[in-house]
């Protein structure tokens, strides 16, 4: 987990238990337990495992307090505290379905080869609306065979998130992987969770042939370079490709130009602009990248002063539209956005970091060679989209000191990057 999203709240330790060992009627905020539940998995600690547990022997049967326990859980589980295990056992009958969920990945996230736990978990597929994904996920992530026969049905789901697990996982417990093909097929869906969902089962069958459709797929950046990411360095280890083969695709996922994706919507005629641009605050990425693409080749005179409209308006605080917005004016050539292009760069909230690798991106579209200093300073940060972009903007712009900068870095794609870039 990413621990600039984690402290939020920056409680300690002590204030975080106490927080969770409080009365709800004495809480200045009802959602207090569930915060203080969060952030004790930045601890752990005998204490902090023990104020966890005792917050889900909580059964107080309050809205509030179902959050807390459920969060608590999951805290537990990132806390990987195998000492919790009786407690979670316990959860596994909870009549709150989110409780039995979460208990389930928690119990994944710490691990046991315990058949009659991993036997529960497998009943759970039984019984009527549970999480099946998580649970058909996690049986499959402990290697548990006997849930096969059980796993099985769900392929023919109408829930093609569950479909699309279920295959993947039949296709990890028996070995056969001749039905991968229907998983690759789900990331042309026109459901965005599905196409979410199905990354995740290509990355836990490490389903290399998959590797050019993932980077063609219309969802956020996010979950392309994680889906590649995995992949590259799994496949790298274990001398299935080198980097100078799977190279192009972080090119291109971190250019993430709208054209090199296969779009899953269409529009029936020609939108106006200001319809394009409300369609850069979808929460659908693949209706923010039909939009993108419109902008830059139906609109290319006017979007630049549209786009700083909606940015002034709204999109400076819209994590999604700020993304698009700034990746487009790069696009574009528009010089005139270099200081709002620089301010994206340099902005550290958690919700804005894939504004700070477009950023790098739009400046090196710009041409803007003033920027060298600042993408330079950009590859001491432990962010890796950011890294990756700032090495593509300065070899876009001419300089060699990035790969030199990069050269030993410990994360080995943006190593292999650097060498290749410096070598030049």
């Amino acid at each position: 987990m990413d621990k600039r999203f984690s402290q939020l709240f920056n409680l300690s330790e002590d204030q975080a238990i106490a927080l969770l060992e409080m009365p709800l009627d004495q809480l200045a905020d009802p959602s207090d337990r569930y915060v203080a539940a969060c952030h004790l998995m930045r601890y752990p600690t005998e204490r902090s495992i023990a104020a966890l547990i005792k917050a889900i022997q909580n059964q107080e049967d309050d809205l509030y307090n179902r959050i807390a326990r459920r969060k608590a859980v999951e805290s537990l589980g990132r806390l990987k505290a195998e000492i919790a295990m009786p407690t979670l056992r316990e959860c596994l009958t909870d009549s709150d379905i989110y409780t039995v969920e979460n208990t389930v990945w928690a119990i994944g996230q710490i691990g046991t080869d315990d058949p009659q736990i991993l036997e529960q978990i497998s009943q759970l597929l039984q019984q009527p609306n549970q999480s099946y994904r998580v649970i058909i996920q996690v049986l499959t992530q402990l290697g548990y065979q006997p849930a096969l026969e059980a796993i099985q049905p769900f392929i023919d789901s109408d829930d093609l998130c569950i479909s699309s697990v279920a295959i993947a996982a039949t296709c990890q417990l028996s070995g056969d992987f001749s039905s991968m093909d229907r998983v690759v097929g789900f990331l042309h869906s026109d459901n965005l969770n599905v196409r979410r969902a199905c990354i995740q089962d290509l990355m836990d069958t490490h389903h290399y042939p998959a590797l050019p459709r993932i980077v063609q797929c219309p969802v956020s950046i996010v979950f392309r370079l994680r889906g590649i990411k995995h992949l590259a360095q799994s496949g790298i280890a274990a001398q299935k490709f080198t980097f100078s083969e799977v190279e192009p695709y972080f090119d291109q996922v971190i250019r993430d130009h709208p054209d090199t994706l296969e779009f899953v919507h269409e529009y029936d005629q020609t939108p106006t602009i200001e319809f394009a641009i409300n369609e850069l605050y979808s929460t659908d990425f693949g209706r923010c990248y039909l939009a993108s693409h419109t902008l830059l080749h139906t609109y290319p005179q006017e979007a630049p002063e549209a786009l700083l409209a909606t940015f002034a308006d709204k999109a400076n605080n819209d994590y999604g539209a700020h993304y698009h917005v700034v990746k487009l004016l790069g696009w574009l050539g528009y010089s005139p956005a270099y200081n709002l292009l620089v301010e994206a760069l340099h902005n550290e909230a958690p919700q804005f970091q894939k504004s700070r690798a477009a950023a790098a991106i739009a400046l090196g579209n710009l041409g803007a060679t003033e920027a060298i200093p600042l993408l330079h300073e950009a590859l001491k940060t432990s962010i890796f989209d950011l890294k990756y972009a700032a090495l593509l903007a300065l070899d876009q712009l001419g300089d060699r000191k990035g790969g030199e900068i990069c050269a030993q870095d410990q994360d080995l794609i943006l190593q292999a990057k650097a060498l290749t870039q410096a070598s030049h």
